[in-house]
């Protein structure tokens, strides 16, 4: 299936809140089909861009886009987790900005082959980079036991009906193997009530996202992104973060407030100043235009940091 045209979420937001000096080193870790990069490459004309995508289509597409701008750019191949150690292996030990737009592409949403999406009948995959041997959705849910199932689709979709879901996946599989999107779908339909069936939004939409989650390792790479990358920053230079869910926001809000708070004892009379501060202390979030533009962007939240 062709991808379709991407729309960057709360693009407005971060080109003017990442301030983007002409001359500037700027890090999307997010690429994807570089809906955010290509417009922070336009302001970047004398400076330069790194992008990191773990999906080789993705950085195929972008390498077209970025050509037709200019060719300061470098495109890796790798999660982002590995950006930090990528950049260093370079030569690049300070960056102006860095730009985390987490969860997936829409165009990841719209191929079935890549079994991210409810909506269409596909493999049971979920990888962000389907070369990486990780194991699949598929895995997951064959393998799994019914607490390790039902832990994950509580904790990570926090999905009220997890363990009735969890254990109508053992039973099927104990017949034939789950293996399509449409299998599951089905399952987590005839494992919840009439009542939560009607209600609005697809039912299937937590535990995939679950699902997601697991497969690849999301959580603990973002955090484990954002303690490497924030050392990074130069002096003014800002890291923002696009999330998409409770858990992720979370992780974010906790770490930014980690890093700028006063470090210290408030009774001592000497404190360490903070090196870091909270651009935006009141997440930003999409404006009604945007939304009736892009209603994938409804869940969105930007929060930005930025290094003294």
């Amino acid at each position: 299936m062709a991808a379709n045209p991407h729309t960057p979420v709360l693009l407005n937001e971060v080109v003017s809140h990442l301030q983007l000096p002409v001359d500037g080193i700027y890090c999307d870790l997010t690429l994807g089909r570089a809906g955010h990069a290509a417009e922070m490459f336009r302001k970047v004309n004398r400076g330069a861009l790194y992008g990191f995508d773990q999906d080789e289509t993705a950085l195929s597409y972008s390498k077209k886009v970025l050509d037709k701008i200019g060719p300061n750019y470098t495109l890796i191949h790798t999660n982002f987790v590995n950006a930090a150690d990528e950049l260093k292996r370079r030569g690049v030990v300070e960056v102006d900005g860095v730009l985390l737009d987490l969860g997936v592409s829409s165009p990841m949403f719209d191929e079935p082959e890549r079994g991210f999406s409810y909506r269409y009948d596909g493999p049971l995959d979920m990888r962000m980079d389907q070369y990486n041997g990780r194991k699949t959705a598929a895995d997951i849910v064959n393998i799994y036991t019914l607490g390790e199932l039902t832990k994950i689709f509580r904790e990570y979709g926090e999905e009220k009906y997890a363990y009735q879901i969890a254990k109508n996946i053992v039973k099927a599989r104990q017949v034939k193997p789950i293996t399509t999107t449409g299998e599951l779908v089905e399952i987590i339909k005839k494992s919840k009530p009439a009542r939560e069936l009607a209600k609005k939004g697809h039912p299937a939409k937590q535990v995939f996202q679950a699902l997601r989650i697991e497969v690849n390792d999301e959580l603990n790479v973002l955090s484990e992104t954002l303690h490497a990358m924030l050392p990074l920053l130069r002096s003014g230079g800002r890291l923002a973060v696009i999330t998409f869910h409770s858990l992720e926001d979370r992780i974010v809000k906790n770490i930014f407030k980690e890093y700028a708070v006063v470090i210290g004892n408030r009774h001592l009379p000497i404190q360490e100043e903070a090196s870091y501060v909270l651009v935006n202390r009141k997440v930003i979030i999409p404006s009604e235009y945007e939304l009736k533009q892009n209603p994938r962007a409804a869940s969105a939240k930007l929060r930005i940091i930025e290094r003294k």
